[in-house]
């Protein structure tokens, strides 16, 4: 079990069917209708006005038509939300301008460390060059915020820039007054769950957080700087997001009561319009065309107006084709360790003591208990009141679904969890004391166990503890690729810190249910992938600030090709969710962000608009679907490829078993800017991969001057169908100087993603 609030856009069947005596009731659902602007009358002023004459043709009372109207979308998409029966639908569905509608999908509920851990300094590298961010604007689409934190004041901040034309709504204990030069915007959208639930009372109808999820992305990607914040003691210091700098504007599109697509787009939409520079949305949608999902359908056109977009990757890992995110126009994010450990120390009624992961994280007096080891799976625990319990981690049983049994427990006193992994990627906040042990010092404690009449145990835990271990690790929960739905892009894009991360929290969200009351905390510590999301969200506002004629594909590419694949050891980085294995670009993307050689990567990989065009006739998508994404009518689809330029490489090997023998070849066209030295020279070098033959043509790019444009090629020559699943590399580009190192991942698989179930 996670203990995080990620958030999740499922598809689900929002129909419901009432049924009356003696008729059937036609059921009402809320759809997402996509409309040609070019369309629109010339008579109308603007598009609202359009799509409500265009509904007050369907209603037989046109008195209805300003209620069935949820929202009109004129930047994230072209269209509307409206409330329609499905004989409603099937009338709009002949108005001038239709293009296509889709159901509503429902939505579930998907740092004092880590700027440090990311070698984030205000002397001197990313932080030093972008002023920390001053003056970017990063818009979270989230659970609204909690303007009071610490993390939300405005000392030492910038004025509000000019451009900016958001607002601070006014709602349900929140006043317009609670935003500052700090929280800039404050928005809430609830239309789409009022729709679903008419009878559905709001509890806080404004943009105030009631979750904690959204306070906690927030300040994370920017939050100011607050001394010594903690979590009840527990990781002490100085607490700031990525872009400590940068202004923030919250929308909030994710409700208790409830969540919905519609409110999303609304959200993503208005941030377009209020002109943010960054979007970290940290919720998703899986096993849906982009043309049917409503985060790739609002970024799109937030990245063609230069805002960056960062996901998160989901947390249904260590399963592979788990992505979320997918898009090639948003950022997807993967989530990582730290090297912070929350230790215990424990002591043998023998004298012998053992350091572990302390699990709990509230006072506890250290004193000696009695300790029994009772089986593997801790089933039966209830049955050793005033005992401390040993649960022994095994290949059916592993330490999370311990945990959840002992944690379900009524006379639960402390646990012992003995568990193989050489890291635990979690922090654990529970009713109860609890430290996991390695397996060495599990058998030394089994040992004592059963050698005394009487063990007895005490356990003491220590508040922070860092140190170099081997991190940046993957975490075990982030989602890995390949992505079914586009797999010819190599998805995640990156890595970045996920776990146990300190951020703000709402003063009145309980942070734990302990002995009968709830636990109250400014700052909370919880893991996932919508922790690692913010993170690349602060990075590329520094980017932006530091570069601001990037494009959102150049920040991006200046991050990838620049990410790290060694851990604080100068080895592989660690897959948690698979024995820790060295991890691979499926698990980790091009690697761990590292915001100061991001920077200045010598040589970016850019893109534009008609290059995600190409890359969506080459799924076979219709001009209507692709014109749902772009919102225009004359994509060109002259020229498909599944090829565009991006940063990274996957090549499918996947004919049949019998065509073993037959030889093929994969080619890769890209083009890189020289954002380095005017006068440069790099040279290609690759790593092998087994049985294949690789090559670069050509393997040196000579640059005459900044910004110049120069192309190469990958060749991977071999069997139609490799003998190895997957296989990776990656193709390194130098320059003379041995100033920049541009990295690119490759994977190689032999498989269908749609036959592996």
């Amino acid at each position: 079990m996670y203990y995080n609030i990620h958030l999740y856009v499922w598809l689900s069947l929002t129909t419901t069917f009432s049924l009356s005596i003696p008729t059937l009731v036609a059921q009402t659902d809320t759809y997402i209708v996509h409309m040609d602007l070019s369309a629109m009358p010339k008579a109308f002023s603007t598009q609202h006005s359009w799509h409500l004459a265009t509904l007050s043709s369907v209603f037989s009372d046109s008195k209805l038509t300003t209620s069935k109207l949820l929202y009109t979308y004129t930047h994230a998409i072209n269209g509307f939300s409206a409330r329609l029966t499905p004989t409603e639908l099937d009338i709009l569905k002949a108005s001038p301008g239709y293009i296509s509608a889709f159901k509503d999908v429902r939505v579930e509920a998907d740092t004092t460390r880590s700027t440090s851990f990311l070698g984030l300094n205000p002397k001197s590298g990313a932080w030093k060059a972008s002023n920390s961010g001053e003056g970017m604007i990063i818009g979270v689409v989230d659970t609204g915020v909690w303007p009071e934190s610490e993390s939300y004041s405005d000392k030492g901040m910038s004025s509000i820039p000019k451009r900016w034309t958001g607002e601070c709504e006014s709602g349900t204990q929140f006043n317009s007054s609670l935003c500052n030069k700090k929280l800039i915007g404050a928005r809430y959208f609830n239309k789409g769950v009022i729709a679903d639930n008419p009878n559905v009372t709001i509890s806080m109808n404004s943009p105030r957080d009631t979750s904690g999820h959204g306070t906690h992305t927030s300040s994370t990607a920017a939050g100011n700087f607050v001394e010594r914040a903690s979590y009840f003691g527990y990781a002490m210091g100085n607490a700031r997001g990525a872009a400590p700098r940068s202004h923030v504007a919250v929308y909030k599109a994710l409700w208790d009561e409830g969540g919905f697509a519609s409110d999303i787009i609304a959200a993503i939409d208005q941030a377009i319009i209020d002109e943010v520079d960054v979007l970290s949305i940290s919720l998703s949608v899986f096993g849906v065309p982009f043309y049917e999902d409503p985060v790739a359908l609002a970024t799109f056109s937030a990245v063609e107006r230069n805002i960056v977009v960062a996901g998160s990757a989901g947390n249904r890992g260590p399963s592979g084709l788990t992505i979320r995110n997918a898009a090639p126009w948003i950022v997807t994010v993967a989530a990582s360790t730290i090297d912070r450990k929350f230790n215990a120390v424990m002591k043998q009624g023998d004298g012998v003591t053992s350091t572990g992961q302390g699990l709990f994280p509230l006072s506890f007096p250290s004193r000696k208990l009695p300790i029994v080891f009772i089986n593997g799976a801790c089933f039966g625990i209830d049955e050793f009141p005033g005992f401390i319990v040993v649960c022994e981690e095994t290949i059916e049983v592993s330490i999370e679904s311990q945990f959840l049994i002992v944690e379900s427990a009524t006379n639960v006193t402390g646990c012992v969890f003995i568990t193989n992994s050489t890291e635990i990627d979690l922090f654990f906040p529970s009713k109860f004391p609890a430290i996991a042990l390695d397996f060495e010092n599990g058998q030394k404690l089994k040992k004592y166990i059963n050698a005394s009449t009487s063990p007895k145990v005490s356990i003491k835990f220590k508040r922070n503890s860092v140190r170099n271990t081997a991190a940046p690790s993957v975490a075990a929960y982030s989602s890995r690729g390949p992505s079914r739905i586009i797999p010819e892009v190599l998805k995640p894009d990156i890595m970045a810190p996920g776990t146990q991360i300190l951020a703000a929290w709402p003063e009145n969200s309980s942070v734990e249910f302990i002995n009968g009351r709830n636990i109250f905390s400014n700052f909370e510590i919880i893991s996932g992938t919508s922790m690692a999301c913010p993170h690349i969200a602060g990075v590329a506002a520094l980017l932006k600030k530091a570069h601001p004629d990037w494009s959102p594909a150049a920040i991006k590419s200046a991050m990838m090709t620049t990410a790290d694949t060694m851990d604080r050891n100068n080895e592989p980085i660690k897959d948690l969710g698979l024995f820790n294995w060295p991890a691979n670009p499926l698990d980790m993307g091009s690697g761990h962000i590292n915001p100061n050689k991001a920077l200045n990567p010598g040589l970016i990989y850019d893109l534009k608009s008609s290059d995600y065009v190409k890359i969506l006739c080459a799924l076979n998508y219709t001009q209507s679907q692709i014109q749902i994404i772009t919102k225009s009518s004359s994509n060109d689809c002259s020229s498909p490829s599944l090829d565009i330029n991006y940063p990274s490489f996957i090549a499918f090997f996947n004919g049949e078993e019998s065509e073993a023998n037959l030889t093929t070849v994969k080619e890769f066209h890209r083009t890189v800017t020289n954002v380095g030295d005017a006068i440069s020279t790099y040279t290609a070098s690759w790593t092998p991969i087994k049985g294949l033959n690789v090559s670069v043509v050509p393997n040196k790019l000579e640059f005459k001057a900044k910004n110049q444009k120069l192309t190469y090629k990958l060749v991977l020559q071999g069997p139609k169908r490799t003998e190895e699943q997957e296989a990776y590399g990656e193709v390194r580009w130098v320059d003379s100087k041995l100033k920049h190192i541009v990295r690119s991942p490759i994977v190689v698989a032999n498989y269908h993603v749609d036959d592996i179930g």
